[in-house]
């Protein structure tokens, strides 16, 4: 079980649709679909607008990066009906060791989401697991708000996450990687809905 401030987390249960959705930690065997997914070329277009770095993405260490999961970054797996169709990464942006997001507030959490396949994209999916796992970071009384980092040129990344609540903070690069920073303060929870 987690401790509070911790974002591995024991699975969390929803329901998509007729579906049942579990978000449950990344685990080795996951190593294969994520590796697979890794290839794809709308995946790697939510990641970087550079294709000359798409093969640097493609050869992320998998193994490594699920190992590596603490209280502080943590990687998801979600399966519908017991099939994954997608990841997810939860991270304290202010503790996490590699310091993506430079100098930033504590009591912050940052997602990334990915749906693996075309046929799981633009079923709702995606929307339910955001709204579990928001809510999860949410349980955390500390937390005061949750940012993401989509692309600038990811025009229906932005309007899926206001959709949630999320409102622009603005541009920043992190890397070579134009983003558009959002963020959604828990006051805001749920008012997107």
């Amino acid at each position: 079980m987690a401790t509070q401030g911790s974002v591995a987390w024991p699975p969390i249960v929803v329901r998509s649709g007729a579906a049942t959705l579990t978000i449950r930690q990344a685990a080795q065997k996951d190593v294969p679909i994520l590796e697979l997914w890794d290839t794809d070329p709308e995946v790697i277009a939510c990641v970087t607008d550079d294709p000359s770095s798409a093969q640097a993405f493609v050869d992320a260490v998998w193994s490594e990066e699920i190992d590596a999961c603490s209280d502080v970054s943590c990687y998801y797996i979600a399966e519908l009906d017991g099939r994954p169709i997608g990841a997810m990464q939860v991270i304290d942006p202010h503790l996490e060791p590699t310091h993506y997001w430079e100098e930033i507030e504590p009591n912050l959490r940052a997602i990334d989401i990915w749906i693996g396949d075309d046929r799981d994209r633009n079923a709702g999916h995606g929307r339910v697991m955001m709204e579990a796992v928001i809510d999860r970071c949410f349980a955390d009384p500390a937390v005061t708000a949750i940012v993401i980092d989509p692309l600038n040129s990811n025009t229906e990344a932005h309007r899926f996450y206001r959709r949630l609540g999320f409102k622009v903070v603005g541009r920043r690069m992190f890397g070579d990687d134009d983003c558009l920073v959002h963020k959604l303060e828990r006051a805001h929870w749920r008012e997107g809905n």
